[in-house]
């Protein structure tokens, strides 16, 4: 097994087990192997391409670099020396005046030409929808909303959203990737055009010389023909014009064979020199045509070595993208692990708290005519609304919703009973209670409170209103304002 055979297997085998596919042209250069000699056909295709290659060394550097092959890319003539068959020995033809093989390759080349499009167009329209995909991406983490959610869960949401537009914004860079990949083989294809144009001009040029050669060879073979024809037949009438022993007419018969001989012989001359002269302009096509193949079969090898790699690199980015995105949603997954339910339930009660106790029964109360003592319409509206306003906040809320009470009604004989709440009062001994929260009194039977003081609790009604008593002043106040101390 020779060692670039040897090589070759071990790059194969080292990207059977690697998770991204690694570029074969990372293998040792052919040229730079000791055991190796210089291929005599390397060197024509330096001399044709102008490459002007001296060593071994700058024959692979110039070689890597030529017709824009980045570093790290498997080199032309490598690929070429690799391959068994070669253009110049596949494509000739019998016939002298036809080039089959000639428009075989230039159709091949064609042919590649339009595979090159092919990729450019599939490279752009991937880099269109990795753009378009990219800023639809963008669009929605900035439209999504989540403003009403709260403590962790609101935290995951917005690392969410900024992970799908840090996402777009790498897909719209991997389309500036793309667009500057698909540059790279349009002008690699405009450079091999300009290449195959020049020596398409030269291939037509010795093609036009030796068919114009080949005519003007065959039309002076005719006429060469027609003139020996002639002079046969001139000495076959000499030959009867003697045996009839007539003088004068054998010698007009000499003049005339001796005349169609020289023609012949003119014709003949003629003839070899146009023989001659197609020869070495079929030695020219025949070189022409060598030169061309072989460039034509390195432009071959360059065109499925850039193609090659560009697809290469291609997967390569998009394995390489979604190994981005996974890192992007790895950071939210990261954040979700620190969402918490209880957490959260516990941030919304700790926030949002109302109180802590339900608010009492409603009694049924009978319906009877006004008896002394009983209070007055607007004293049962004032009950009922100070009993509304019992929930645990400072006093800025209960301000905010408290509403004046109702003006006395006109005295009446018969009058229903309001829905009111028992206000049987549970007579206790006087203890100090401290304030939790501020009040402000809303009846003129109520009393002012602050947060911090210390009240004196007469009697603890049912209805949640007790009596205090602060500073000499007595009232009622909400009792789960009040904590004993």
């Amino acid at each position: 097994m020779c060692h670039l055979t040897w090589q070759l297997k071990k790059i194969q085998k080292k990207q059977a087990t690697g998770h991204l596919s690694e570029l074969p042209g990372t293998a040792p250069c052919y040229w730079h192997q000791p055991d190796l000699s210089r291929d005599s056909s390397v060197d024509v295709l330096h001399s044709l391409l102008g490459l002007g290659c001296s060593d071994k060394a700058q024959s692979c550097a110039c070689c890597h670099s030529h017709n824009g092959l980045a570093e790290g890319f498997l080199p032309l003539h490598r690929a070429i020396i690799m391959t068994q068959l070669q253009f110049k020995d596949a494509f000739w033809c019998k016939e002298f005046t036809f080039h089959t093989g000639y428009e075989v390759l230039v159709q091949r080349l064609l042919e590649g030409k339009k595979m090159c499009k092919d990729v450019e167009d599939l490279l752009k329209q991937r880099a269109q929808a990795e753009e378009r995909y990219g800023k639809e991406l963008v669009q929605i983490a900035r439209k999504a909303g989540g403003q009403t959610e709260i403590n962790t869960l609101k935290e995951a949401f917005e690392m969410l959203k900024q992970q799908i537009e840090s996402v777009g914004n790498s897909h719209i860079q991997l389309a500036v990737m793309l667009k500057e990949e698909l540059k790279g083989i349009e002008e690699f294809r405009e450079r091999q055009k300009e290449q195959r144009k020049k020596y398409e001009s030269a291939m037509e040029r010795v093609q036009k010389s030796k068919l114009s050669h080949y005519k003007k060879t065959m039309e002076s073979k005719r006429s060469y023909e027609q003139k020996c024809r002639e002079a046969d037949e001139a000495e076959q009438s000499l030959e009867r014009t003697s045996a009839a022993g007539n003088p004068r007419q054998t010698e007009k018969s000499q003049n005339k064979a001796k005349q169609c001989r020289d023609a012949a012989n003119e014709a003949e001359n003629l003839y070899k020199q146009n023989i001659e002269q197609l020869d070495k302009v079929r030695t020219e096509w025949e070189q022409e045509h060598i030169k061309t193949c072989e460039v034509f079969q390195l432009q071959e090898c360059d065109r499925i070595t850039i193609l090659r790699n560009s697809l290469w690199v291609h997967c390569n980015q998009l394995s390489l993208q979604c190994v981005k995105d996974d890192e992007m949603y790895e950071e939210v997954r990261v954040s979700l692990e620190n969402c918490v339910v209880e957490s959260d339930i516990d941030y919304f009660i700790k926030t949002k708290m109302t109180g802590t106790q339900p608010p009492d029964a409603i009694g049924y109360e009978r319906y009877s005519g006004r008896e002394p003592g009983r209070r007055s319409p607007s004293q049962s509206c004032g009950m009922i609304k100070r009993f509304s306003g019992l929930l645990h906040g400072s006093s800025k809320n209960n301000t905010e919703t408290a509403t004046p009470s109702a003006p006395p009604l006109e005295r009446t004989e018969g009058v229903y009973a309001s829905i009111f709440v028992n206000e049987k009062a549970e007579i206790t001994s006087s203890q100090d209670y401290r304030v939790l929260y501020d009040y402000t009194a809303q009846n003129v039977d109520e009393l002012d409170i602050s947060e911090g003081d210390t009240v004196v609790v007469i009697a603890e009604n049912e209805d949640g209103w007790w009596t205090v008593e602060r500073n000499g002043q007595r009232g009622f106040v909400p009792g789960s304002y009040l904590e004993k101390l």
